[in-house]
Parts: C-alpha cells; structure tokens; sequence
C-alpha cells in the first residue's frame, strides 16, 4: 500500500475531468482513469457542441436557454440553465483558442448545424446552433484537452479504478485506487477531489456507451451516504445501430436524413409538423415505438430505418463520415444506397450526483455542499438537463461545469490545507476486492451482469408501468444477493480483467437498483420517464428532484425530494408538454 499527495485528484479523463484541470494552472494535479484518456467516452459524442454564436443566423443564448428548459420537461433548474446558455459561448471560444480544429464557414468562422430541439425564438424554427468537427465533436474535444493537459503538466494515472472516496472531518481528502497492472492498492490525498467518470449506460443490453461506461462515480458516492439525484431520468436515444445500439449521432438528421417505417413513410411530419426529425429526443423516441407497436417496423420487427440516401454521397463522406462508416462496419450497410436499421439506445443519464452551481456535491434538500468534492459532466446532476437531455447539451455540460468546478476547485485550493486521511484507509476497498477473490458462491459475474441488461432492456426502457418496474425492483434485488457469491475464476494480480468487471458489475447494480426505485415512485410521465399507468406530466405533485440514499440495509432505498428552482419569468414557466 503507497501512499501520494497532491493538491487535486480528479477522476475521470473525459472532457468534463480535463477541462477542469485546464483551470488549475500551478497546482498539482492527479488524473486518474481507468482507461488510456483518450480513450475516455467523450471520444465518442458526435454531433457537436451547442452555443448561440449565432454564426450562420440570428441566435441569443436566451432561446437556448428556453429550448434546455422546455427540452427538459421543466424538470431543469433554471439558473443553471441560463448559466449553460450564457457560459456556452465563452467556452466555445476557449475551446478554439486551445486548438480544437472546428470546421470553418466561407469567411473563416465556427461551422454551425441543425440539432433536435434547438430553435430560434422560442421554438418557432430550427436554428444553426451545433458548433461541430465533422461527425467527430468529441474526438476533438478530447484530443485537444489532452495536449493542452500534457502540455500543463498533469500528473496522469492510466488504467487505476477507483474503489474508494475517502471523506474526514467532513470533508473529502482522496480516493483509494486499485492499480489495474500490478493488483496493488494505493491512496491518494488531496484537498479536494471531482469525480468526472462519466455514466453508466451499461446497465442496458442496447447501449451507445462504451464498456467503460459502469457508474463508477456515482455509486461509490452513494455508497459513501450521498444521495443522487434523478435516476429516474435515463435518455433513449432513437437512432442506435439495430441490436448492436452504436450511435448514429442527431448530427445525420441535422445534415437532413430523415426516419421511415417499414412502410417507406417519413412519419415524423405527422407526429411534429414543424421539427419533424429534430424533436427533442424523448418525442422522436416515443414516436418510433408507437410505430413498431402499429405495425410499422420493418418487416413487423422491433426497428425503423435511418434514410440518408437523397443527402448524396458527397455530403456523406464530408459530413458524416464515421457514422456512415459504422453502418458499413457493424450492418454491412452502404448508407448512400439503403436505409439504415436503428432502434432506441440507451444513451445518457440525466441524473447523477447533485451538485451545485460551481460543481460543488450537495448532501441534502437544503443544498448543504460536502467541502471539497466536486463532480461534473454525466456523473453529476446540475440538474441543468432535467428529465431529458437535447442533442449537443452533452458537451456543453462538459465543458462549462467542468470550466466552473475548476476554477472553484482552483480557490478552494488556495484557502484550505489538507485534512488528514482516515486512519487504515484502504480498508473498505481492500475488503471488497479480498472478497471477491476468495468467494466460493459459483455465480458468475457475465451472467450475472447479462441478466441485468436484459431485465432493464424489458422493463426499465422507453415504456414503463408500476407492474414492469416491480418487476424490474425484485429481480434486481435478487441479482445484488447473487452479486454477493460472485466467484472468479482468475485468481491472479496483474491485468485481472475479471476481478475489474465484477467490481464494474457492483457499480452498475447499485445505479440500476436506485433507477428502478426511483422510477417506481415517480408517478407521472416527463421526458425520458414514460409512464403508461400515469400518461400525464403532473406539476402539482412531482415539480421536484428525487434524492435516493442508501438505506441501511441491502435493498432498502429512501428517497427525499428537493423542489425545481424556477425563476420569475413567464416565458420559462412550465407549459402544457404534448407527449
């Protein structure tokens, strides 16, 4: 056991982690991941980052504010909403002054496209607003704050999985890390920690999210006492590869691809005459399944089709070039000549830690921050995304709450020293990973982990009923019993891939269970929570964040709920939401 000291741990290398190390010039900064950093799923955003720069037409970041509110179902707390909107420009332009190649306009300034749900003056008309690299955003992104980390001197630590956060006199002091090529346990002490570990769309057989993608963060919070906050609130996104769920970004549908049934009808139009394919994703989502549950999928399968056909091939291969290399690679489908197969993937988490405006944790309904942890990008909940996320609001939460948490962090640093490490702080995590290296239950961690995907594919998706979330809520319970005689079969050190997907697999349970329980109690229907018992959006009773801790014993959650901050402006004000 080693122990190292450092002024900042972030973990997490994703664009929320590295743009907040950007803010801490001169302090000592520890990143760790457990993947190489640029493999971070950042990488994998496509369509682009979303700021009223107002390049290709008249926009104001007010309306972008609105389309996050409105997008959100009302459950977005509305200063954060006008702090993403505002801060959104600025952070653009940062990104281009570090060197993120963004494509150009004729005169030399940022190209802008079409995403769902964005609009210009207060949703009369699509606006231009996708600040974009191709089909590529968040390669980019991620390349470009890499060099710019390098360049700065951060400490990295690639391929360490964190086990532990380490919290005394009431404050968090480091992390407890599993070194993943030697075995070997280390602590690490700071004066503050943010968590950026992204979220845990795994949960799901059909997912966009990488393998990484486990929760990590979010349950080793809970884990710790502290609440998180709308995990009820999981998006779908429509257009995933059929079956295999890679994403086929918004930016195609931007670009003009249109969705068509097995029909060959392009029935968007009929359920959203003025957005059409670019309606916030929740609608398009529902409207696809209402399609394959008419009888208009495929050939009377569970999928529509992706058209990019009468975009040419020219703008294809400038344009979408990954996504059209996917549709190659996974379906053999050559997307100038066929319609693309696509079903609803799960994609990203709404909820997450609850945190404040500057990235701080908050504990509690009455907003109590815990000094010195932070957390940013999907792993938190500002909640500036409320119950569903628009296209391209993604990587601006990334950048701008990464941007705020660390330049908090950056005078946090300054007016604090350290508090020492509990004593034997490496306990509950060497505890944990002893366990499971000599347990002898014979389960296994695959079927285990496939039998939770498959439960939350069937019962936790895009429809949702008291009965199938019941369901979902006792299965759950039965696989984390299971989870406790999970038995490996490599029992060695170095590289144990086994011993890291079981400990991934606890992750994962733990935020699947408090999505279910959560979802369960929330009796309404906003945004990506679809609720076929309670059709209704019900702002009487549920204008509120759900705050779920963990009980005192296995399976027992108890929830707690914190009103929506709203402000005294009637063009913001919750209206009537057609589902």
């Amino acid at each position: 056991m080693s122990y190292m000291k450092f002024d900042v741990i972030i973990v997490g290398a994703g664009g929320a982690g590295l743009m907040a190390a950007m803010q801490l010039p001169g302090a000592s900064v520890a990143v760790l991941s457990k993947v190489y950093p640029t493999r971070s799923h950042t990488g994998a955003a496509q369509g682009g980052i979303a700021a009223a720069l107002g390049n290709l037409e008249e926009d104001h970041w007010k309306w972008h504010m609105y389309d996050t509110i409105k997008g959100g179902d009302y459950l977005v707390d509305q200063p954060a909403a006008e702090i993403l909107a505002r801060d959104a420009i600025d952070a653009v332009y940062e990104l281009e002054h570090r060197g993120l190649p963004f494509d150009r306009t004729a005169d030399g300034r940022i190209d802008q496209r079409f995403f769902g749900g964005h609009t210009s003056n207060y949703g009369k008309a699509l606006v231009h607003r996708s600040c974009k690299a191709a089909d590529r955003t968040g390669h980019m992104l991620l390349q470009t704050l890499y060099q710019q980390a390098l360049k700065n001197e951060v400490h990295f630590f690639n391929e360490y999985l964190v086990l532990d956060l380490l919290l005394n006199e009431g404050r968090a002091c480091g992390v407890v890390v599993l070194q993943i090529r030697t075995g070997e346990l280390h602590a690490l002490h700071s004066k503050a920690v943010l968590f950026a570990t992204g979220g845990y769309g795994r949960a799901w057989r059909v997912t966009s999210n990488a393998f990484a993608c486990m929760g990590d963060g979010m349950a080793l919070a809970y884990r710790r006492g502290i609440p998180l906050q709308d995990m009820e609130m999981y998006q779908f996104h429509p257009t995933g590869l059929y079956r295999i769920g890679i994403l086929l970004s918004e930016g195609a549908r931007g670009e003009g691809a249109r969705l068509i049934n097995g029909d060959g009808e392009y029935f968007m139009e009929r359920y959203m005459p003025t957005l059409k394919d670019l309606a916030p994703r929740d609608i398009v989502t529902r409207c696809m399944i209402q399609e394959i549950k008419e009888g208009r999928g495929v050939q009377g399968k569970d999928y529509v089709y992706l058209d990019l056909r009468h975009l040419g091939a020219e703008v294809i291969r400038q344009k979408l070039p990954d996504i059209s290399e996917f549709a190659r690679t996974y379906l053999t489908v050559e997307p100038t000549k066929e319609p693309v197969p696509i079903q609803p993937t799960a994609h990203y988490a709404m909820g997450g830690i609850p945190t404040d405006l500057e990235g701080r944790v908050v504990i509690d309904p009455q907003w109590t921050p815990l000094p010195g942890f932070y957390a940013a990008g999907e792993v938190a909940c500002v909640s500036v995304h409320g119950a569903n996320r628009l296209g391209t609001n993604s990587l601006v939460d990334l950048i701008v709450f990464g941007r705020r948490a660390g330049k908090h962090i950056a005078s946090f640093i300054q007016e604090n020293e350290h508090v020492p490490l509990p004593s034997q702080p490496e306990d509950q995590a060497r505890e944990l990973v002893e366990h499971l290296y000599t347990s002898s239950g014979g389960e296994s961690v695959a079927q285990i982990r496939r039998d939770l995907q498959n439960e939350m594919d069937r019962n936790v998706f895009v429809e949702r009923t008291e009965q199938s979330l019941l369901h979902a809520s006792e299965a759950i319970v039965g696989l984390q019993e299971a989870f406790t005689r999970a038995q490996l079969q490599d029992k060695g050190k170095r590289f144990n891939t086994e011993l890291i997907e079981a400990i991934e697999l606890g992750f994962l349970l733990d935020c699947a269970e408090v999505t279910t329980h959560s979802a369960l109690a929330r009796r309404e229907s906003r945004g990506a929570h679809y609720r076929l018992d309670y059709l209704q959006r019900d702002d009487a009773n549920w204008l509120k964040h759900t705050l779920a801790y963990r009980g005192a014993k296995a399976g027992e959650i108890r929830l707690a709920y914190k009103d929506v901050i709203l402000i005294d402006d009637p063009i913001f004000a919750p209206k009537e939401r057609k589902y």
